[in-house]
């Protein structure tokens, strides 16, 4: 299982070479094998007339060494000596590994006849011619020819064994024939097994490494049939195979989930082109509910200006001013359709909502405004400068006399308007409330810190002054907008807005 498991988590590629140079190696060996059967059947047919060969020249070595101890009995010169003892060491060479024992059999047995007489015949030769040395002439006619008949009786044996050795080697040359063809016939055998051996196992190995790419092809031509309701593969190997199967099992889980959210989301359009239908109806109602409640403002603005028309039939110029100055008020308030609005748009706005309050409470208010000459026609959300007044005089007023002050500072960056009042100052914890509700995107402050306050009350501490800073800060897209601190002497609130000078 283990081996197994190694080999089904290998790559193809290294299964496939795997597979290949095991075909290779039995190949190899069994060519190897084959060759190296020829190969020896060859060297002993060869070998065959080698014994031959070697008897030709232990011939001809005898026949040189006669002639040249001849040549030295005779004329007693030093080339004729040298050849003679070159030529007799070759004879001692060559009979070496011939047989030195009597024996029965007849090949054996000629060989140590020629053996016996080559080493006589070196010895008569070598005692002549030490005699013609001593230039004893006695010994060198007896000797001389004592080695003459060696000679003739050597050359007449080696003829002898030449004839029986030609005779058993063709016996043998027939036989190693006989088994090269034998060995020719096995090597092409072997071969031709080990071909559709190798054959069936590169077959059954490819089959077997290839098979899952049928499967993938077979799953694939049913999905492109848009049939998905096929069995996933659940492979755990981890080759190219395997991760493709995952991959495919992975691809088809997600299609079914994908026309699984189509047919939800099909369902889901359905619903809201309902609803749609349902909002179209409701919507026409609101319109018709909305052109009607256009007759209220209308009303209003009407009314005043009748008002505003009466006063000033009757002389009485304060009272029209004051109807006036609130008919812009609620104009600029409930007509404004625009999101935002220039510097100088809102300070119309304060100084209206100013003179209305100074009609309202008269001495009791005092309000300053410091302003540079110049026109402001910076952009800022609307209704942004009145709500932090409303606030300052409200708080202001809590005193005998209610002082509040509105100052506008410019720098190479910012326009900086601030509005404070001689209120008692807003606590420490609604404040950072505030600031943490702006952080948050909250719309108002939990109505547990301001306990002693009625909701009303609540609502214009808390919800106004988050209004404004939030929509400060989405519009400029920055927390450092707006700031809220403690008047010089540790009395009051002061409000502060910083506007960028490049908006």
């Amino acid at each position: 299982m283990k081996l197994s498991s190694f080999i089904a988590n290998r790559s193809l590629r290294w299964r496939i070479m795997t597979c290949v140079s095991l075909a290779l190696a039995l190949m190899s060996i069994v060519f190897y094998v084959s060759l190296k059967i020829n190969t020896s059947s060859i060297e002993t047919l060869g070998d065959s007339y080698n014994s031959n060969s070697q008897l030709d020249s232990l011939t001809q070595y005898i026949t040189a060494t006669e002639k040249a101890m001849e040549n030295y009995v005779n004329y007693h010169t030093f080339e004729s000596i040298d050849n003679y003892y070159a030529s007799r060491q070759k004879i001692l060479t060559a009979i070496e590994n011939m047989n030195i024992n009597p024996s029965k059999n007849e090949v054996l047995q000629k060989e140590y006849i020629v053996y016996q007489i080559c080493n006589s015949f070196v010895n008569y030769s070598g005692t002549a011619v030490a005699a013609r040395r001593g230039n004893n002439q006695k010994e060198i006619e007896a000797y001389y020819i004592k080695t003459v008949e060696c000679y003739n009786m050597l050359l007449s044996q080696l003829l002898e064994l030449n004839k029986l050795q030609l005779t058993q080697n063709a016996d043998e040359y027939q036989q190693n024939k006989d088994t090269l063809v034998f060995a020719t016939k096995l090597s092409f055998f072997l071969l031709v097994m080990l071909s559709i051996l190798i054959f069936l196992f590169l077959y059954l190995s490819i089959t077997r490494i290839t098979k899952p790419l049928m499967d993938i092809s077979n799953v694939a031509t049913r999905v492109s049939k848009r049939d998905f309701n096929i069995p996933l593969f659940n492979k755990t190997s981890k080759d190219e195979i395997g991760n493709i199967c995952q991959a495919f099992d992975r691809m088809i889980i997600s299609i079914r989930e994908y026309i699984d959210t189509i047919w939800d989301k099909a369902r889901t359009e359905a619903e809201l082109k309902e609803k749609e239908i349902e909002m179209k109806a409701l919507y026409t109602d609101a319109q018709l509910k909305a052109l009607q409640n256009q007759i209220n403002p209308h009303f209003l603005f009407n009314t005043l200006n009748t008002g505003a028309q009466l006063a000033m039939m009757e002389s009485a110029d304060k009272t029209c001013y004051f109807i006036e100055q609130v008919a812009d008020f609620f104009r600029y308030n409930i007509q404004q359709q625009k999101q935002t609005a220039t510097i100088d748009e809102e300070l119309g706005l304060v100084d209206n909502f100013v003179y209305i309050m100074k009609v309202r409470f008269g001495n009791r208010l005092e309000f300053t405004k410091n302003i540079p000459e110049r026109k402001f026609e910076e952009l800022i959300p609307v209704m942004t400068l009145q709500p932090l007044v409303e606030n300052c005089i409200k708080h202001g007023l809590e005193n005998q006399k209610g002082k509040v002050e509105l100052n506008i500072t410019l720098d190479d960056k910012y326009i900086t308007i601030s509005i404070s009042d001689n209120g008692s100052g807003i606590p420490d914890e609604i404040k950072n409330k505030v600031f943490e509700a702006v952080k948050n995107n909250e719309v108002m402050l939990p109505k547990e810190i301001l306990p002693t306050q009625s909701q009303d009350s609540q609502k214009n501490n808390g919800t106004g002054l988050i209004n404004v800073f939030l929509r400060l800060k989405l519009y400029f897209h920055k927390n450092n907008i707006f700031d809220i601190t403690k008047g010089e002497d540790g009395n009051g609130t002061t409000f502060i807005i910083r506007i960028p000078c490049n908006v």
